[in-house]
């Protein structure tokens, strides 16, 4: 799930050049590979000639943000430990990630990871895949949908137990009224966190939809949200950046209200340690990126599934807050938390 603002709609020919022209990592060395369908060594390579295993992986995240860095940078740690070649592509429009799905059909991908921000536009594709003998494995986004759109694994955060966790958190904290902020409409994992939170928040919790390619906007809504309704006590983020844009928004609201937030990066770390920002959730999003590619790897040498391919593998939640902040600061220096 991202957490800073995705690019504008790209043009065809943008979202065409966009898979071809995205970095493989060329690790030194090759694995065994080989195998077919069920693991053997014979049609691991699957269609690729013999040639090293081919991994793709297709994301709703934009260029440059920091959450996606995170995922791509887990994903080309596994690609070297496992010695294939990974070609990474995002595009925010479901439309264009469909495309880059089927762009690595036509590739002869072995392998394709995708996300499931808007799980149906992604149904198709994934089927085509599946008709051509390519496994799919989805991460970050759509465990509610990721059996039924046709996925052989997931690895993620359960967003809705995330959200829970938060609305009990509040409720330690003593809050009283919480403005959830999604900043992309019908993104499921964003309206599910939301939505856990209001499910076990004691208080009152209302949702603020803003839009989230607009940074500037994003801190206007809140503060006049906040300028509205003075009770309003906790400011409810999905992004590292768009909690940073929060404190800024309570300050110039002349507000009390604390922000909290989903998902983290260096700054957003330094900024619970100074107590700008209460907690964050972190789903760990370079394990996301990492188990996906090495789960094809393991799939097509090994015949591996995890989770029985009925079960998702969790990566989150986990609470950073000023006292453990310290603990975690390190990693997110080197952008892999």
């Amino acid at each position: 799930m991202s957490t800073a603002p995705p690019p504008t709609h790209s043009p065809g020919p943008a979202r065409a050049a966009a898979l071809t022209a995205a970095v493989c990592l060329l690790v030194a060395g090759c694995s065994a590979l080989g195998g077919d369908e069920d693991g053997s060594a014979a049609g691991a390579a699957g269609g690729s000639g013999g040639d090293r295993m081919k991994i793709v992986m297709v994301t709703h995240g934009g260029e440059g943000d920091a959450f996606w860095d995170r995922v791509r940078k887990g994903a080309e740690a596994a690609a070297a430990k496992d010695g294939v070649d990974l070609t990474y592509a995002g595009d925010a429009d479901t439309a264009d990630q469909a495309d880059l799905v089927r762009d690595a059909i036509r590739d002869k991908a072995d392998g394709i990871a995708v996300t499931l921000a808007k799980p149906q536009a992604m149904k198709a594709p994934v089927a085509e895949a599946k008709a051509a003998g390519i496994p799919v494995v989805g991460l970050n986004s759509g465990i509610d949908a990721w059996r039924s759109t046709g996925l052989l694994e997931y690895f993620g955060q359960d967003e809705s137990v995330a959200g829970r966790a938060v609305g009990d958190k509040l409720d330690d904290l003593r809050a009283k009224h919480a403005l959830c902020v999604i900043h992309e409409r019908g993104n499921v994992a964003l309206e599910a966190r939301c939505a856990g939170v209001k499910k076990t928040f004691g208080g009152e919790t209302e949702m603020l939809y803003v839009e989230g390619t607009d940074m500037k906007a994003v801190g206007a809504a809140v503060t006049a949200r906040l300028r509205q309704d003075p009770s309003i006590d906790e400011v409810v983020m999905n992004g590292a950046a768009f909690a940073l844009t929060a404190v800024e928004a309570v300050d110039e609201a002349g507000s009390d209200a604390h922000v909290a937030t989903f998902d983290l990066d260096n700054d957003l770390v330094a900024a619970v340690k100074r107590g700008d920002v209460q907690f964050a959730v972190d789903q760990q999003p370079y394990l996301q990126g990492y188990l996906a590619v090495d789960a094809l790897w393991l799939y097509r040498t090994n015949g591996n599934v995890s989770g029985g391919g009925v079960a998702p593998v969790l990566t989150g939640p986990a609470f950073v807050t000023r006292t453990n902040a310290d603990s975690v600061a390190e990693f997110a220096a080197g952008g892999t938390r």
